[in-house]
């Protein structure tokens, strides 16, 4: 009988056990994380090809002309064939926004650099700058 009695106390202590781990695990579930950190995030299609990206750069020097460029924040949306049509970058020198055409030689490009801001349009190869 004492043997009973031990197994049955046992069994009532393991679901009460249970009853609490499981409404810790509710409890937990329903919580989502308020801010996602990180320096890259990609979104990629179903082929695992990156369509969008924003990533964080460090500041680097340009390898073509030496010139330094300070960390900069960039934002691509690129279309299948891997091409970006949107770049948007921030960095402390200003901003810019280039919105690319069908090819190379076609796109608008909004540049706040500096004391300027320019607004750039190319159409297959024709250029025009408008500033202020």
């Amino acid at each position: 009988m004492n043997l009973q009695r031990v197994l049955v106390v046992l069994t009532a202590l393991n679901l009460v056990l249970l009853a609490f781990l499981l409404a810790q695990a509710r409890a937990v579930s329903a919580e989502t994380a308020p801010v996602l950190r990180g320096r890259e995030l990609q979104i990629v299609d179903d082929r695992g090809r990156v369509r969008a990206s924003i990533q964080v750069l460090p500041p680097a020097v340009s390898k073509a002309d030496g010139k330094p460029y300070p960390d900069t924040v960039i934002l691509r949306l690129i279309d299948p064939e891997g091409r970006p049509e949107v770049k948007m970058t921030a960095s402390p020198q200003g901003a810019a926004l280039l919105l690319m055409g069908e090819s190379d030689d076609t796109y608008a490009r909004m540049l706040g650099m500096g004391p300027e801001s320019v607004l750039t349009l190319i159409s297959r190869g024709r250029q025009r700058e408008i500033k202020p």
